[in-house]
């Protein structure tokens, strides 16, 4: 059983690795909201009080342990993977060691935002981070903890020999984003922001809290097969990472559909080839002569597509991370 947040359907590129090494998987969304009753009192009663100075967690931590628990009684499954997880409360843990019931907390987000204590974790079983310094972090501290990156699921959708002409960005807001996009445009490139913070639609303001929107071109939220396919098709998808110590899915994502990628962190030379298979840009102005060479430049750029997703598709897909997932159980 995967015990997973709804997170753009992340959940169902697991599922299928799972499944592929001969796993009958179910999958439980804690935090699905999937009725507009459910998105309403979602609103007033975690986020609302949020906004407010008000700790909702603890409403947000009884509804969402009551359902898992749920479901858990129901299927007795054989293995848990629980991502992230930290919405649940004390009964659901309790419940997987009162039924000996093997474990694994896979953490595909910085630990501090997390709620886990060190003692939570040293207990809980082996844990998986998508960042090397967490998982060694965590080790030191006596956590049995391993380092798995992110990945990019070849079986969601085809590449694509559409080229759109335009620079892309797809995530959430941070100002060190809204800087460089703007950036971008200011150079005079074409340039496109999508998600719901970047979104200047009257529905997406109300949702997120917020009336202001900055000046780059935006789109609303959309499907995870779309985001790859609007990565792909791009000149260039811009990888600007925020305050995170792992690399985005991202990172993964663009060159596994044969995008290409203007990334804005070094380490990802650990799993590309820089300058062949991605790229990487330390500041503005070089993004910005990136970019442009991106749009003129179809030969050098069509080159560096294929070779991503050859590096991709060979090492870098969701069935090679739960190869190794699938041997720390214990």
């Amino acid at each position: 059983m995967l015990v997973t947040p709804t997170f753009h359907g992340y959940h169902r590129s697991i599922a299928r690795a799972f499944g592929s090494r001969g796993y009958e998987v179910m999958t439980h969304c804690y935090d699905a909201f999937e009725s507009f009753p459910d998105k309403l009192r979602n609103k007033a009663r975690f986020e609302l009080p949020a906004r407010l100075g008000f700790d909702g967690h603890a409403h947000a931590e009884t509804w969402a342990t009551r359902r898992a628990l749920a479901v858990l009684r129901e299927a007795q499954p054989d293995r848990v993977v629980v991502i992230k997880g930290d919405t649940l409360g004390g009964e659901f843990w309790h419940h997987l060691d009162e039924h000996r019931t093997p474990r694994i907390l896979w953490l595909y987000d910085d630990l501090r935002r997390h709620r886990f204590t060190d003692e939570f974790l040293r207990k809980v079983g082996p844990v998986v981070s998508y960042a090397r310094a967490e998982a060694q972090q965590l080790c030191a501290r006596g956590i049995q903890s391993t380092f798995v990156p992110n990945a990019f699921d070849p079986d969601l959708t085809s590449p694509s020999a559409r080229r759109s002409g335009e620079i892309v960005f797809v995530g959430a807001r941070y100002a060190n984003r809204v800087d460089l996009l703007t950036q971008l445009g200011k150079a005079g490139l074409p340039v496109r922001a999508y998600g719901r913070q970047w979104s200047h639609h009257l529905f997406d303001r109300l949702r997120t809290w917020e009336l202001a929107r900055p000046s780059v071109p935006a789109e609303r939220d959309i499907p995870l097969q779309r985001a790859y396919a609007v990565q792909a098709e791009a000149a260039a998808a811009v990888n600007i990472h925020g305050p995170q110590a792992g690399l985005a899915m991202r990172t993964f994502e663009v060159p596994g559909m044969g995008g290409l990628q203007l990334a804005d962190r070094q380490d990802v030379g650990e799993f590309y080839d820089v300058g062949k298979e991605v790229l990487v840009f330390e500041s503005a102005s070089e993004l910005v002569e990136l970019a442009v060479r991106a749009q003129r430049d179809h030969v050098w750029s069509e080159r560096i597509r294929e070779a991503g997703r050859r590096r991709s598709l060979a090492h870098h897909t969701f069935a090679h991370r739960i190869a190794e997932v699938d041997a720390l159980w214990v």
